[in-house]
């Protein structure tokens, strides 16, 4: 058979056909290899470009040489140690390989021998990459270690300065769980050139191992079980981070059984580990094997047996006693984490409103002046409305959740909320038969201006608008007479940089050229597309061809070489939505999942909350971060960037940073000067965060509250209230919060941005919330407000209201008596009925007012079943136990009190309000006569209603004498409603 295949002697031996396979395969692993090389060189090349163009080239710079330090110093690490062992295995192989020999042993040593130095240095090269790749990813630990900031406390436990848990802690475990490895990896290796050489012969029944491999051996795993002794003694110190069935922290068994375990694990780990070292001159396999039984033994009866039995036996038969202190510690730690310790308490709240209650002045002023400022439009509802009426179009669109702010408008007193969006580019909107590359990156580049309506005011006769009032002239710090949104000489309307924005776009026209972006034009009142030019100073250049080439490379796109709308002048912009900027120049923050824009200086920022966050704190509870923020209007999730997972116990609002919506400029502040997490990322990063004092005024206006950090804290202050330990354990005054009525799945309802009556009487831009009793659905136990305006001092003050009343309704009972009230039935109908559009529910919002609650919803439905958005047409009001609905506030108000302000009729008699400009007299009506008490109702309440708007006339004139006097009208007439309204309830 083997004839077949002898070569002819006489005939020249043609090329092996396996030479060629060779060198394509060479050739072709050559190609992949610059590939990949190729590849990462141009992600490389332009995140330098990207950074030093946003201004923070030394965060790259810090990160990068952070990352190649690590790779280098671990992967070195690993490859030198499996290297070295393997190599000495191989150098100290029996001269003579014992008897009897395995013949597949044989023709594997046979095979590895001819290539031995490539396969040792293949072996090295891959643990070093695997290695210095998992070294990479501790960049974070490792820069926290080494600029490491005290916290001024300490754990009540180990008596060690937080710090240690939360910078050092983390850094020595990982070093520690690396030389366990390393020495794992080298172990195998070592032991697999001694098998196949001859140094370990498993067949033979004595003398299975040669001296070297026994000297090497034993010198391993006594390393191995050195870094064990040393891994138990900073696994004490874990104990305080320990979750339990309760709590996070220490607890009865980790102190008395764990711990004391633990300890006794680190001396059996010790001479576990000599009896190996000895092993070097003893030759002997028995001490070390004992000792290593020992250590598992122990490992199994102390670790594991002995804590259950303590836990079992000695701490659940008096768990509440034997945990009483464990509990506090917990406690403690958790309200401190949080930021929940200076908490304002009031207890015994009376959340029940009665019309008695309401003849105080105070509560008259609360009821209709205060309501003058609360936002009634919805900013989830009205999204579709703004989408109509604002975006002009196609391929324009606002966010899917409006935001609301405060501004000071032109024309107004005061400071009032505002529902408002961006007009951002949205590129689905555009045809697809016009989506071409040129189009997508080089003519749709961005979008045009801010949309803003008013919050708290309904245009009862403008049903095209959707009963919406759209606001203009949104005032500027030292501009007395306001500045129109409009106005291109003072105000950029153009939006590079958004929620929505593209990918990438590519701007700047050649010398001489045409303009080719498309946008809006800002003259006239009709809007019109018009050419336009980005001239910002952000975007990366992209004029030399190599930058062009490399940009190709990352996008994977070649017209960045080939097409003519890639000039000398151009530049890339990419990187563009608020969250993805921040995020890149401050990769150690968390970012609130919720930009918001401003108007700021003539110009529309982006701002944004950066957290800092740990789940390293001792003793303090931890909680899935994405579970505390999740409500009905969450759109994303956050994905921690800074955690190996979601899961917190310490948050801080450390930096507020902002984007500029025109060039991109990415600015950090820091807010939370005390942060010790910040203060060590600032000393890793200098120059990467401004301090707190070069915070603009015209700025510092529009910062508030973080939502996502009062969402986490109002998770936790569902238990955390409780701050004795004995109440905590019982569990019988749980709270949560409450499930959004009108969400169409069981989820949170979010927290309410508006103005809000505080308990000393102060009218606050506050966020707030509310609880209910836990597994209860219809009563409410408490109410949370948190001071949101940071131009004041009280800006953080959390105050928690606790109610008086067990009974005191809660939003889902409140929404069912809202929509089972005969009149609001009666008044839906219409829309209930086949063919018609069913009505939507807006926002539940709860407020409180002196001595009770007051509850509002607005209601929104379309004209019709084609219509194109839904319309405000009704607000709901609860006060006590009265429903009214109307097509506004004051109405609506009016309707709960049981008068009809459009109905009524009264008797222009005196007292008299004189006009705030010129002084003449402005009759008042004042009820009586024959008039019946509804209507004596109505008639006070219109004469509030027109005091209070005289009062507000008199503060735009700047007459304060005369916005008291008219505030002290009106607050009479309240009374004298209120007072008659209490009379006829009495009948």
């Amino acid at each position: 058979m083997s004839d077949l295949f002898d070569e002819d002697p006489e005939r020249p031996a043609p090329e092996r056909p396996g030479r060629r396979a060779r060198a394509l395969v060479i050739t072709g692993v050559i190609l992949v290899l610059g590939f990949f090389l190729l590849t990462a060189f141009a992600s490389v090349y332009t995140d330098r470009l990207w950074y030093k163009e946003v201004g923070y080239g030394q965060v790259f710079s810090t990160m990068l040489w952070t990352k190649v330090g690590l790779f280098v110093a671990f992967g070195l690490l690993m490859a030198a140690m499996v290297a070295v062992n393997m190599h000495l295995a191989y150098r100290f192989r029996p001269l003579f390989r014992m008897a009897p020999s395995d013949a597949s042993v044989d023709r594997y040593r046979d095979a590895v021998t001819p290539i031995r130095g490539w396969l040792l240095a293949g072996v090295a090269l891959v643990v070093g990459i695997f290695a210095g790749t998992s070294a990479v990813g501790q960049w974070r630990t490792f820069q926290l270690w080494s600029k490491a900031e005290d916290f001024g406390r300490q754990d009540p436990y180990f008596k060690k300065d937080i710090s240690f848990y939360v910078f050092h802690l983390p850094w020595w475990n990982f070093v520690v769980d690396f030389v366990m490895a390393a020495t794992v990896v080298a172990l195998i290796g070592t032991a697999v050139v001694h098998y196949l050489y001859g140094g370990i012969r498993l067949q033979q029944a004595h003398d299975r191992l040669s001296g070297a491999a026994q000297v090497q051996l034993s010198v391993l795993l006594g390393v191995f079980v050195l870094a064990k002794s040393v891994d138990y003694w900073l696994d004490r110190y874990d104990l305080v981070t320990d979750d339990h069935r309760i709590f996070t922290g220490m607890n009865y068994t980790a102190e008395n059984a764990l711990l004391p375990a633990r300890n006794i694990l680190v001396g059996v780990a010790l001479i576990c580990a000599v009896l190996f070292f000895l092993n070097v001159w003893r030759r002997t396999w028995q001490l070390p094997s004992v000792g290593l039984a020992l250590l598992a033994l122990s490992a199994v009866l102390l670790g594991m047996i002995w804590p259950a039995i303590v836990q079992n036996f000695q701490v659940k038969p008096s768990e509440a006693d034997k945990e009483k202190s464990y509990i506090q510690a917990n406690i403690n730690a958790t309200r401190e984490a949080y930021g929940l310790s200076d908490i304002e308490v009031v207890k015994n709240y009376d959340g029940i409103a009665t019309t008695s209650d309401a003849t105080s002045k105070a509560q008259g002023v609360k009821v209709l002046q205060d309501l003058t400022t609360t936002p009634v439009i919805d900013p989830l509802q009205v999204r579709e409305t703004f989408q109509q009426r604002q975006r002009i179009k196609a391929y324009y669109s606002v966010p899917q959740v409006l935001d609301v702010d405060r501004y000071k408008i032109k024309g107004q007193a005061g400071e009032v909320p505002l529902v408002l969006g961006v007009r951002e580019l949205d590129q689905n909107g555009i045809q697809s038969s016009d989506q071409n590359w040129s189009n997508l990156h080089t003519v749709y580049t961005h979008g045009e201006g801010l949309i803003a309506a008013y919050a708290n005011r309904i245009a009862t006769n403008d049903e095209a608008n959707g009963r919406i009032e759209w606001a203009e002239g949104i005032r500027r710090e030292g501009d007395e007479g306001g500045s129109d949104l409009t106005d291109t000489e003072k105000f950029e309307t153009r939006v590079y940089f958004g929620e929505q924005s593209p990918s990438y776009s590519i701007v700047g026209k050649a010398k001489g050229g045409s303009n080719v972006e498309l946008g809006l034009s800002q003259s006239g009142e009709e809007a019109e597309n018009t050419r336009t030019t980005y001239d910002g100073k952000g975007g990366v250049a992209v004029g030399s061809t190599f930058n062009q080439l490399m940009y190709a490379i990352k996008f994977g796109e070649p017209n960045f070489l080939l097409s003519g709308r890639v000039n000398g002048n151009s530049k890339v912009l990419y990187n563009r939505t608020p969250t993805e900027r921040v995020e890149k120049v401050a990769p150690w923050l968390t970012i609130d999942g919720d930009p918001y824009p401003a108007v700021v200086d003539g110009k529309i920022v982006w701002i944004m909350d950066g957290y800092t966050t740990t789940d390293k704190y001792p003793n303090a509870q931890r909680e899935s971060f994405d579970s505390m923020i999740d409500d009905s209007l969450q759109q994303t999730t956050t994905g921690l960037q800074t955690l190996p997972t979601d899961e917190i116990n310490y948050m801080r609002s450390a930096v507020k940073a902002t984007v500029d919506a025109y060039d991109g400029t990415v600015t950090l502040y820091q807010w939370d000067e005390d942060d010790p997490i910040l203060k060590t990322w600032m000393k890793v990063f200098p120059g990467a965060v401004k301090p707190k004092a070069d915070i603009d005024k015209e700025l510092e206006e529009h910062l508030r509250y973080p939502e996502d950090l009062f969402k986490v804290q109002r998770f936790q202050l569902a238990k955390y209230h409780v701050t004795a330990a004995e109440e905590f354990y019982s569990g019988n005054d749980r709270w949560e919060v409450p499930e959004d009525p009108n969400a169409s799945r069981a989820v949170f309802q979010p927290p309410y941005r508006l103005f809000s009556t505080g308990v000393d009487g102060t009218n606050d831009w506050s966020l707030t919330s509310v609880f209910k009793p836990r597994g209860a659905q219809n009563t409410l136990t408490s109410y949370l407000q948190v001071n949101s305006d940071a131009t004041t001092d009280d800006f953080g003050r959390l105050r928690l209201l606790e109610m008086a009343d067990q009974d005191t309704p809660g939003p889902g009972q409140v929404a069912n008596e809202m929509q089972g009230n005969t009149t609001v039935a009666a008044k839906l109908q219409q829309y209930r009925v086949s063919g018609a559009t069913p009505p939507r529910f807006g926002n539940l919002l709860t407020l409180p007012v002196s001595g009770g609650l007051i509850y509002i919803q607005p209601v929104y439905a379309a004209r019709s079943a084609t219509s194109a958005f839904p319309i405000l047409q009704y607000v709901i009001v609860k006060y006590a136990d009265k429903v009214g609905i109307d097509q506004d506030l004051p109405l609506a108000l009016g309707a709960a009190l049981g008068v009809d302000l459009k109905t009524g009729t009264a008797t222009p008699t005196t007292p008299t309000t004189p006009d705030p400009g010129t002084g003449t007299p402005t009759p008042t009506p004042e009820p009586g006569g024959n008039q019946s008490i509804n209507e004596q109702i109505a008639a006070a309440l219109r004469a509030a209603d027109t005091a209070f708007k005289a009062a507000a006339d008199a503060q735009k004139a700047n007459n304060t004498a005369e916005w008291v006097r008219q505030l002290g009208f009106a607050q009479d007439a309240v009374e004298k409603a209120v007072k008659l309204a209490d009379e006829r309830d009495k009948k």
